[in-house]
């Protein structure tokens, strides 16, 4: 089992802040009362595709927000190959065989340590291994798409074509990949998108060497609006507090369905670090984050944070806080 990540920093708004961020501690609530014993529901909709004669591209349905799932762990014959954190609902496999088939199955873990049975079991067949391959495929030359309801969008696109074959197409969104479609597909229903909300897709043709193509046309949808107001997106009751040396960061996190496990936070309005909760460190509760600051006392800093959905985009800000450095 990997152990957890620790955070993440980018580059500090100004020269002198280079030196001040660094990796934080994280702390995560534990709820209080008896223990909690009940394990998750097992995952559904667990599929597995070949993405090349080394690799299977494994996805699952997200698990229902009340089972508190903070962790999956992927198996293979009835071992654990991969663990990854509950945001992540797909994963690529590698280092597999050609020509084998392969059998996996996906179980969800809770904060308490509770294991689900594991799901139904996929079974794939990798394919066979070919000469070396660095010629990408061509780029889906159209592409479109339409909503479906509030939270959900179909995207259709051409077929690619490749040298070797097309294994699989990727779908993209702000960037990251949010679906993998079989070679034989040319559309795919996206789920857990937010209402009223402007998404941008593409779509990028892999083939058994893992070359992908150059992105299709650009595929705009608008989901429709839903009845009432939905949940915010906004981390809630942002506080920071300076102490010598030191910032502590401390909000609740939004209300997304799944647990929220990457930050972007914001300093005096530029992008400053990426606040990344590893494997088993996911907050169930209020979640906190302390940075170590070298820049003189009395510097003021503006600060504010935004989650990432599981839809692959950015949520709204907190509310904004001027801390004086102590």
């Amino acid at each position: 089992m990997r152990r957890p990540a620790s955070p993440t920093t980018a580059t500090s708004p100004t020269a002198t802040a280079v030196r001040a961020l660094a990796a934080a501690a994280l702390v995560a609530l534990t709820a209080c009362g008896s223990p909690d014993t009940r394990p998750p529901a097992p995952p559904s909709g667990l599929t597995a595709q070949a993405g090349s004669a080394t690799s299977v591209h494994v996805m699952w349905q997200s698990a229902d927000a009340r089972d508190g799932v903070t962790r999956y762990q992927i198996l293979q014959a009835g071992a654990v190959v991969r663990e990854v954190p509950a945001e992540k609902t797909m994963v690529d496999l590698t280092g597999l065989v050609p020509l084998t088939a392969y059998s996996f199955t996906v179980r969800a873990g809770d904060a308490a340590g509770n294991l689900s049975a594991p799901s139904a079991a996929a079974t794939v067949t990798t394919g066979a291994a070919k000469a070396e391959d660095h010629r990408p495929p061509t780029a889906p030359t159209r592409a479109a798409g339409h909503p479906d309801g509030a939270r959900a969008a179909v995207v259709t696109w051409d077929p690619a074509t490749d040298d070797t074959g097309v294994t699989a197409y990727d779908i993209y969104q702000g960037g990251v990949r949010v679906h993998t479609a079989g070679a034989m597909e040319t559309g795919t229903r996206l789920t857990g998108l937010q209402p009223d909300t402007v998404y941008t897709f593409t779509v990028r043709a892999r083939d058994g060497a893992d070359n992908s193509s150059t992105d299709s046309p650009p595929v705009d949808v608008t989901t429709a609006t839903a009845a009432g107001k939905g949940p915010s997106t906004a981390p809630a009751d942002f506080t920071a507090t300076a102490s010598p040396g030191s910032l502590t960061l401390s909000w609740n996190p939004p209300d997304t369905g799944r647990p929220t496990a990457e930050y972007q936070l914001y300093v005096n309005e530029r992008p400053t670090t990426i606040i990344q909760f590893g494997t088993g460190a996911v907050p169930a509760g209020r979640a906190e984050y302390r940075l170590s600051v070298a820049e003189p006392a009395g510097t003021v800093w503006s600060l504010k944070l935004r989650a990432r959905l599981p839809d692959g985009n950015w949520g709204s800000f907190s509310a904004e806080r001027r801390v004086p450095l102590a």
